[in-house]
């Protein structure tokens, strides 16, 4: 037996070092608090300031903003095999298959420099919105729409998808969703690209990985079931009941805590007032009261407070946006922050490989098949 300290799930283990994001003392993006960030930047500036490691001038965000449209296009063949895909596939697995198939076309995809990988992740920051509508909108049998260039990112993102131009106050939460989801440290599918490029494997490879690794329900996939909880509920004279029941049935509520927030997640507070924002919009608050009594509940008796996908699944409801289809927008963000991982673990790589703890059976003689009762 070794008698190596395990830690299961790597919970509290450094695992390598990073000038891209700290959750110490609150979440920064290369030295920048999310509540700035959130507050005064916009999404095309944080994924320039996630791969360069500074915020652009604005001649470099005009510059990268005009890379990033005339990079909008997917190849004929690829929109093809999403049509042919079978209508019961999630939309996750369409979109891993999809940036899978990307990496075939793209010129640059067996090129491990740093300027190759940063147009790589340029390319697929802009074509990932259009495999996320095309797989929406060949489903719903709508035709596809091509980006708008008078549009920026998000707004962009949300027309391609409902077909209909966001209001100023849809198209900013929409981006602020975007900036919070852009990073997060070594978490479960950032772990993975960069697992995946210390073989020397090509961007497409390490990205269509985290994909798979997000679409897990204790990862990225959490956001679908919190929605699933709320439509539960139903109305708001039931909410108080229905927790207080599901927390005595010890039902694991999604959306509450966090592996490294012990304290309660800042992109959930920020996120909230966006949230309340689009529903007075609606004109209608009852979602926000059920989520507040919900929330109110589970603090009191669990002391967990509410992570970042509690109130993106209400924001993405308020978006008109289906629920096959908050995952992938997790992708269409994150994506800039895992290929700023894959380039930093490449520029100073070592293979990821570590031990196990053996708890399996002590050395034993073989049995000859003849003599095995």
């Amino acid at each position: 037996m070794s008698t190596a300290q395990y830690f299961p799930g790597l919970e509290g283990v450094i695992a390598g070092e990073t000038a891209i994001s700290t959750i110490t003392g609150g979440l920064s993006y290369r030295g920048y608090g999310i509540t700035e960030l959130a507050a005064q930047s916009t999404f095309p500036e944080v994924a320039y300031l996630l791969l360069y490691g500074e915020l652009p001038s604005a001649e470099q965000l005009a510059d990268f903003k005009a890379i990033l449209h005339e990079s909008a296009e997917v190849d004929t063949s690829i929109i093809d095999l999403i049509r042919q895909v079978p209508l019961h596939v999630s939309a996750m697995d369409v979109l891993r298959t999809g940036v899978s198939a990307l990496g075939h076309f793209d010129p640059q995809v067996d090129e491990n420099t740093r300027s190759a990988n940063i147009g790589k992740t340029v390319r697929l920051l802009a074509q990932i919105p259009i495999l996320i509508a095309a797989r929406h909108r060949l489903r719903q049998g709508l035709p596809l729409l091509q980006p708008d260039p008078a549009n920026g990112f998000a707004a962009n993102l949300l027309y391609l998808i409902t077909g209909q131009a966001p209001t100023p106050v849809q198209e900013r939460a929409m981006d602020v969703s975007l900036i919070l989801y852009a990073e997060h440290e070594f978490n479960a599918s950032t772990f993975t690209a960069r697992v995946v490029t210390s073989t020397q494997a090509d961007l497409h490879s390490a990205i269509t990985a985290a994909i798979g690794a997000l679409k897990g329900p204790l990862h990225g996939g959490a956001n679908e079931r919190v929605l699933e909880v709320l439509e539960e509920v139903g109305t708001p004279d039931r909410a108080e009941t229905w927790v207080r029941q599901a927390l005595a049935q010890k039902r694991k509520i999604m959306g509450f805590g966090h592996r490294v927030y012990k304290d309660g997640d800042p992109r959930a507070v920020i996120l909230r007032n966006y949230c309340a924002d689009l529903a007075r919009q609606a004109g209608d608050l009852s979602l926000e009261t059920i989520a507040d009594t919900l929330e109110r509940v589970v603090r009191e008796e669990k002391k967990l407070p509410p992570n970042l996908d509690w109130p993106s699944a209400r924001l993405y409801k308020y978006l008109g946006l289906e629920v096959d289809l908050y995952t992938p927008l997790f992708v269409a963000s994150r994506v800039v922050g895992w290929a700023a991982h894959v380039i930093e673990q490449s520029e100073n790589n070592r293979l990821i490989r570590p031990r196990s703890q053996y708890n399996g059976p002590e050395m034993r003689p073989y049995v000859p098949l003849e003599e095995r009762g």
